[in-house]
């Protein structure tokens, strides 16, 4: 099936025009979005005015691999979503809506930091497909950074700073900002040591493996050192340069890799409904850039 490709920004994004997902799709026309996905759009592709239900997105995501799950909750943490009759770990909702003054999806309201999903898990999901519903008049957009660019543009200092090193990811769906492990035990939460410079598995390229959100520590660096450099570092993987920001509208699918990309959201009014339904692809474990 033919379709065409637009690129969103210098740096990273794709969009796909003329092309109905919603319909079954043959194996051309997969290979021929996939290439544009990872190589067009280093890993960000966009599809607008699609029509899909639960199981037509849940469809065209396993084109791309095998449909993933969530991190799973620690023994005693509670899940923040909503657990109706309608749960599905596969097929997750995020919304600020409430029944019962309770948010019927994650991560319901305001800001989210740069951030890689699930790198905080030992196999972190490969893709993220995010589907719009229901989009607030303002804001609630989602910003994304290509960290192919971010690891090149870093000055040879820098990488041979972390060449080598882990760093300890970690992050707790209950509270959706960035936590403070003085206070609370990181075995308390979700976490993994991870490479902070990967080896794409398709490409065979080199990204930096850092965020604002989930990164906390680097290994082998005192406290004081650790933080340092890691701010350093922010400022590579949040360059404007490298950056296009998405402004949803109702029937959107945005797919992302999550190995060489990483997203945050901007805020949006309380008062406003959001509403978005995510699938995603399984992944396997990082491999670190210097053991390829």
């Amino acid at each position: 099936m033919a379709f065409s490709t637009h690129k969103l920004s210098a740096s990273i994004g794709v969009e796909i025009r003329r092309l109905d997902i919603a319909r079954p799709l043959d194996a051309a026309t997969v290979s021929n979005l996939r290439r544009a996905w990872q190589y067009d759009g280093a890993g960000v592709m966009l599809l607008r005015d699609q029509r899909l239900d639960r199981d037509q997105q849940r469809a065209f995501c396993a084109l791309f691999g095998t449909i993933g799950g969530r991190a799973g909750a620690l023994p005693t943490r509670r899940p923040r979503a909503f657990e109706g009759p309608d749960y599905n770990s596969e097929d997750m909702l995020v919304s600020n809506i409430r029944v019962d003054g309770r948010p019927i999806g994650v991560l319901p309201d305001g800001e989210l930091w740069f951030h890689h999903d699930m790198c905080y898990a030992a196999a972190p999901n490969r893709a993220s497909f995010l589907y719009a519903l229901e989009v607030p008049n303002v804001g609630g957009d989602t910003m994304f950074c290509n960290m192919y660019a971010a690891y090149e543009n870093l000055p040879q200092r820098l990488k041979a700073a972390i060449e080598g090193r882990r760093v300890l990811q970690a992050f707790d769906e209950i509270q959706d900002r960035r936590l403070d492990l003085h206070a609370i035990p990181v075995e308390d939460v979700k976490h993994a040591w991870q490479p902070m410079v990967l080896l794409h598995p398709e490409t065979r390229r080199r990204a930096l493996y850092v965020n604002r959100l989930m990164s906390h520590r680097i290994e082998g660096l005192s406290e004081a050192d650790s933080d340092a450099l890691l701010e350093e570092l922010y400022d590579y993987t949040e360059a404007p340069g490298i950056r296009y920001t998405h402004q949803w509208r109702p029937g959107d699918l945005l797919m992302w890799d999550n190995l060489c990309s990483i997203h945050a959201r901007t805020d949006f009014p309380a008062g406003e409904r959001r509403l978005m339904r995510r699938v995603t692809i399984a992944g396997e474990p990082v491999v670190a850039a210097w053991n390829a």
